[in-house]
Formats: C-alpha cells, structure tokens, sequence
C-alpha cells in the first residue's frame, strides 16, 4: 500500500514535473524523498522565503507551474512571501504543505494553523483533500488552476496523517496538461486599434514583462521591424525587442510617455511601473490601448475599455500585423521623434559622463561601467548567454539601463511587488530552468547561461545564506554585491566616521543627528567571506582594475563567486523619490536627505 507521500510525489511527476524547491521538516520530509525517488529534482533551500521566490520566478521562467514544498505553519508564513510575490505578479505557482493530523486539529497541534483561511485570499485556489484517494486529482486541478487563464498561485494544503500513513487505494494515471489555451480578440476591435494606430500622430509600443510570458517575441519582432513603430519596454519586458533596436525608446521613456497620443500596451498592466497611464507623466488626452490576459485590467487607470482587448499577447499582435498589412509610421522626421532623439541625446551624454567618474571609491555608475564591459569582453549580449538578476533600491535602477539584453526571459528583478529578498532565488531559479539536464526555460537563444546577480548590500542580507544552496549545488553563479554600506544609500565615508556613530548608539546619544541612522549598515562588511566559508570563491573589488580583475576571476569560476564590491556610500545623495505618487501639492516631490 503506498504512503501519501508516495501518491503525493506520483502526482508529480505525472503531471511533468521536473524540478521542486523547498525546505523539508516534518511532515514533508517523505515527500522530498519521494520526489527524488521518482527523478525529480529537489532543490533544498535555507529559508522557506528563497525557496517560494525561486519557485515563483521559475513559473516565470518556464511558463509552467513552479513548485515549492513547505512545512506546515511557520514554514507556510516564511513561504508567504512568494505567495505574495507570485500573486501581485501573475506567476504561475503551486505551493504544497504539510499540516497538522486531522484529528489534532484545534488541539494546539504541532505547528497547526489554518493554512487553506489564511492563503485564499492571496491565490487563484487553496484547497485541502478531503481524503487520501482524493490527493491526485486536487493536485492536479491546483496545478492547472495556477497555469490556466491568467496564472497565479495555487495551494494544497496536506494534512500529516495523510501523508505519512498508508492508504489501500489505487490512484488513476493523471494526464499531462496541454499548453494554456489562448484566445484572440474580435475582428471589429482589431479594425478599430489598428484605425487608432493609423491616425496617431505619435504612437507607441510598451512591451512589458507579460508579453514575455507569452513568448510573444517573434510577433511583436516582426511587428515592430516592419511598422517601424516606437517601443518602450518595461523592465522585465527588456529583450522581446532587443535593447539595441533602432526604435527603443528606453533611453528617453519620460518624454515617450510624456508626447505620445497613441499607446499599444502589451501585456503589462497600468500601475506605479506604468505611472498608473495618468497624467502628468501620461498626455492626459492619450489613448492607452490594453492587450491583457485578464479582463479585470482592461479599461482600469488610464485604459481605454473601448479599444483594449482579451486575449494572448501574440496571438492578438499577429492579428494586428495581418490587419496593418504593409503600413509603416511615417513619423520617422516628426516634431514627436525629434523631442525624443533631443532627450535620448541628453540622457545617454550623462550616463556617458557619470560612467567615467574616476574616483574612489568608485560611484555605481563606475562599478556597473567596468563590470558590463568585462562581461561584454566575455560574452557579447548578442549571444544570449548571461542572465542578469538584479534588486536593491539603487543597485537595480540604475543598473536598469546599463545592462542591456538582447533576448527576452533573461532579466529578473523585484518586479511588480518591488520584492526585496528576492534575488538569490530567482537566480537559482534561472540556473535550474537554462542549465540543468532537465531545464524547461526558454530565452529565444538556447545554450547554457551564466547567472549574473547584481545585489544591493541590504538586499543581499536578506537571503544571503542562499550562497550556501548555491554551492551544495555547484551552481556557478556569479554574484555582485554592491556595497555602501546602507538601504539606499550609507551615511558614514570613513571606519572612523562609523565608529563615532555607533558610539552615539550605543550611549543613547542620537537625537542630534550624531548616530547609526534607520538606513545605516556595517561598514565595508566582508560578504565575500561567506562564498568562502561555503566552497565558493569570494572576492573583494576596491578599484576599477581590482573590479575588472574580479569579474574575469568571478565569471569563469566552476563555484559560486561573490565579489564584494566597495563603493561611495553617497551619504550626500539626495534620496528622489518622485516616481512615488504621495497625492497633496501638485508641485510636491518626495525625497529624504539624512
């Protein structure tokens, strides 16, 4: 007779699954142990919060449910995190936890707690088997519930007694799930978007990270090289049109939101990335067409629910590229693209100029200058084969515009639910989906990858230990922390500095300004110890040629590498939180001084 772990774990691998992220304890332990019995990796991991976030990110990454085994209450709170994550994002995942036994429950049970209650709020389903024989089909129908329509997360939560006993039951063969069904949008719409595009006096592609879900790269290519209309990517939709592209207007993405009058918004969803689609950062009399999987988004903020439309991404741009025919945008000399070349021409002349801050300690627009060339020295961005993950507030925007991709699926960051934490998961994430023997990730180029996480100091303390997964599990990720000392940025420009200020901590004496502040960090704090105290290989860059030296060494390392990258703490940087929408005076901006 098997156990329910054995039942749980064939459900499993009937359904395809190759990879499951998780962090095992009672009860759940068995069912790891099941799934490597059956050939399916398990990824162990060293807090349930890195395990959720990798399993969401490989949902992403994959297209198909990402998997994560959890223990049942803390261990369920911990996983939260992804589950949140995965929800505000629309990635497909499937969580399963143990529970306490049946007939403990409202006893004070070993870690007892209501998962199904807490969970159903934040997931597409949540669902616990009434009994044994009933385990395969609820597993299935969680996972196709994660997959089908507009994706999201799935729970099923396992009670102990039914995974640990043995059940005298015979379970049928579950069926392998087809691609998620898609749909088209009406002929009359597209007649009426493409009159829409037409007239527009400057219209405008955003492509956002949904479209690369869709694998809609081939599509909205061909529709973008042969219209020659404008495009401005969102930043996880960077690379289902090349970041090279004659017609990227990233490099001027205010004033394209700013001018345009026309908007083809691609399977991205209008909220503070997008600036809600309203004014001032939007023409308030612009037209904000939506292709969305879900209805639900269509016509909301700045949409238009007259023109937006239902369906997939590609399926709905092929329909728009057979109705333009052989139109192109004759806009190519406009007052429109003039204000845009003026503003790319400004912004790119300043990137260019703080790249070359020679300085030390070295600014990040410095560190990020030296490390994109040495990789480019390395692997050119035409070939696909590097994967950048970036967070940390500072680390990811402005590394945002400097390492440029070519290809679609390989940029990962906090995305929509400005996720810290997340970053050393979603690496192992994309080391598991392009580089392992079963991998199910696609980036349009195929080949092995070099996973490149580009971390902020305070971001990387949040799963840092992960550094240790990745090393059990030779994973050759290279990791960049880019350290000054502080969230955002530090306060202190000398150890001397920081040790005066710690003292006035520690006697109490911080109301004059004089102490640790809410953002501080340790200073020059020696992360890269940790690659060593692992089996990796850390390394420490003070200097461009240091940093240089660093990421050749890190690069082709066979082990995880973490550089240790020391910059300015930038203690004088005003913090500019503008994009933020805060409401009162219209000519209030947010920002922080410390």
């Amino acid at each position: 007779m098997p156990t329910g772990a054995k039942i749980i774990a064939k459900a499993l691998h009937e359904l395809g699954v190759k990879v499951v992220f998780g962090l095992v304890g009672l009860p759940v332990i068995d069912i790891a142990e099941e799934v490597l019995n059956l050939g399916i990796r398990f990824i162990a991991f060293r807090n349930e919060q890195s395990a959720s976030y990798a399993a969401s990110a490989y949902g992403y990454l994959t297209g198909r449910p990402g998997i994560c085994l959890l223990v049942g209450g803390p261990g369920v709170l911990h996983g939260m995190a992804g589950i949140g994550n995965s929800n505000a994002n629309k990635w497909p995942l499937l969580v399963l936890a143990g529970s306490s036994e049946r007939h403990n429950v409202n006893k004070g049970a070993f870690q007892e707690l209501d998962h199904v209650s807490l969970i159903k709020p934040h997931a597409k389903t949540a669902i616990r088997p009434p009994y044994p024989g009933s385990i395969p089909n609820f597993i299935a129908d969680a996972y196709r519930s994660a997959y089908f329509g507009t994706p999201g997360t799935s729970f099923v939560d396992l009670p102990a007694d039914m995974i640990l006993n043995t059940h005298a039951i015979e379970t049928e063969k579950l069926s392998l799930l087809p691609a998620s069904p898609q749909a088209v949008a009406p002929t009359s719409r597209i007649k009426a978007v493409v009159q829409a595009l037409k007239n527009a006096q400057a219209p405008l592609v955003v492509i956002g990270k949904g479209a690369a879900y869709a694998r809609a790269e081939q599509q909205i290519r061909e529709l973008i090289n042969r219209t020659e209309l404008l495009f401005l990517p969102t930043p996880m939709g960077k690379g289902v049109m090349p970041d090279s592209s004659p017609y990227n207007t990233s490099s001027a993405r205010a004033t394209a939101l700013r001018e345009s009058d026309v908007i083809l918004v691609l399977g991205a969803r209008l909220n503070w990335i997008l600036h809600f689609g309203e004014a001032p950062k939007w023409k308030p009399s612009s037209k904000i067409i939506q292709v969305d999987l879900s209805a639900d988004e269509l016509g909301k903020n700045g949409g238009d629910p007259w023109l937006s439309m239902v369906g997939d991404v590609g399926l709905v741009v092929e329909q728009i590229s057979a109705e333009l025919g052989s139109w192109k945008w004759q806009g190519r000399s406009s007052a429109f693209t003039r204000k845009l070349t003026a503003s790319r021409e400004k912004n790119e002349a300043t990137a260019t100029r703080k790249a070359a801050v020679d300085r030390l300690p070295m600014t990040y627009e410095r560190a990020y200058d030296v490390i994109k060339k040495t990789l480019h020295s390395l692997s050119t961005p035409e070939d696909g084969d590097i994967v950048y993950v970036s967070e940390g507030s500072n680390s990811m925007d402005i590394g945002r515009s400097i390492f440029t991709v070519e290809h679609p699926r390989i940029r990962l960051d906090a995305a929509t639910y400005a996720t810290m934490g997340i970053g050393l998961g979603a690496a192992i994430a994309a080391h598991a989906a392009y580089n392992l023997p079963e991998a199910e990730g696609s980036s349009g180029k195929p080949g092995r990858k070099k996973i490149i996480a580009i971390e902020g100091d305070s971001a990387f303390g949040f799963s840092a230990m992960e550094i240790e997964t990745m090393a059990r599990y030779e994973m050759d990720i290279l990791v960049f922390v880019v350290n000054n000392g502080g969230i955002y940025q530090g306060t202190s420009a000398s150890m001397d500095e920081w040790l005066v200020r710690q003292r006035a901590t520690a006697e109490g004496t911080t109301t004059d300004g004089k102490g640790l502040r809410s953002l501080t960090l340790g200073y020059e704090v020696g992360y890269e110890k940790l690659a060593d105290t692992c089996g990796g290989l850390g390394l420490v860059a003070r200097t461009p040629d240091e940093l240089r030296k660093a990421t050749e060494e890190g690069f082709r390392a066979k082990v995880p590498a973490v550089v240790n990258v020391l910059i300015e703490s930038g203690a004088e940087r005003v913090m500019d939180f503008s994009w933020l929408d805060v409401g009162g005076r219209p000519d209030s901006k947010p920002e922080s001084k410390l």
